[in-house]
Order: structure tokens, then sequence, then C-alpha cells
């Protein structure tokens, strides 16, 4: 933040976890969720309390680009940047793709920030998404989203039937 008449108040600030920011010359002010343009007219609104017809520039160095998680039963799970519109079945796309013998594409989990502490979660069936009678589109991702690929039941169970390495028969 740059004061053109009062340098002395320049100062380089970070937006805290908790959305606020320690301005010297005007105490704390919250400015999370708003664009440079609104944050800039926020400062002035609070410097004006302390200086005649204040001038600033706010210059924004840095910031955390949108990303979205996929993890559990996929090739690569990670973290992933959100360039653009991006569904569930192309953020598994990015991720590598499903571990066929492992995926359970019928019941992909969808967690969704909806609070600071609360998440909304969604099944999605990504099976019946690629079939060729699907009528309705995947919904995009959104920023903060993580998708979770569940073992499917074979999986599961596989481990166990090599740990007591017994032939046996399991309907299902």
């Amino acid at each position: 933040i740059h004061y053109r008449y009062s340098p002395e108040f320049d100062q380089s600030v970070t937006l805290q976890p908790d959305g606020f920011v320690a301005l010297q010359l005007a105490g704390d002010l919250k400015l999370q969720g708003l664009t440079l343009n609104q944050a800039k007219a926020a400062i002035l609104e609070k410097a004006s309390e302390r200086l005649q017809d204040p001038e600033i520039t706010v210059v924004l160095k840095e910031f955390e680009k949108p990303y979205f998680t996929v993890g559990g039963e996929v090739t690569k799970p990670g973290r992933f940047e959100l360039r653009g519109p991006v569904t569930a079945l192309e953020a598994i796309a990015m991720a590598g793709g499903f571990n066929t013998a492992s995926a359970k594409h019928s019941q992909v989990i969808l967690f969704r920030r909806v609070g600071p502490d609360l998440a909304k979660t969604q099944i999605l069936d990504l099976k019946a998404a690629t079939s060729p009678s699907a009528t309705e589109p995947l919904a995009d991702l959104r920023p903060g989203d993580m998708l979770i690929v569940p073992q499917n039941r074979i999986s599961k169970i596989e481990r166990l039937i090599k740990i007591a390495n017994i032939g046996a028969y399991i309907p299902f």
C-alpha cells in the first residue's frame, strides 16, 4: 500500500487466515473476499478517518491460486490448479485416471466447503455419467473442492484373501 502524499505510512501487508490485515494507519481491516478495487476503497475509507483526502495505490504481490484436490484410488493423487471450468471426471483424468482394478467409479465423494469449518458432501456416480444414456452434465468443481475415489468391495477384501492364502468363492 503506497500513500501518495504520506509515504511514511507505506507498508506491505499480508492477508491473515481470518481475512484481516493490520494497517499501521487504520488498524485492523477485513479484506477477505474483496476485489483489489474494493480493498482499495475500504482502505481509503479507513485512512480518511486520520488523513485528509488520502490517495493510495494498492498492488497485489502474491495470491493463492484456486485449486482442487483429488485423492483415493487414482494414479497420481494430489492438489491441482483450477485454471478454468473442470468437471469431476476431468479432475480425475488430471490425476492420472482411476486405478481401474480398485476404484469405485459409482461412488466418488465430493467435499465442498460451505462455511469456515463446514463442508457439504455429495456422492457422484461417474460410471453413470460416462454412459451413452447420461443426460445430465457434470457440475464444475469450485476452488477448494476435494474428490475422493473410494476402493471397490473386491479390493477391500483382496488383501485379506492374500493374507489368508486360501482359495474361496465369495458371492456378491
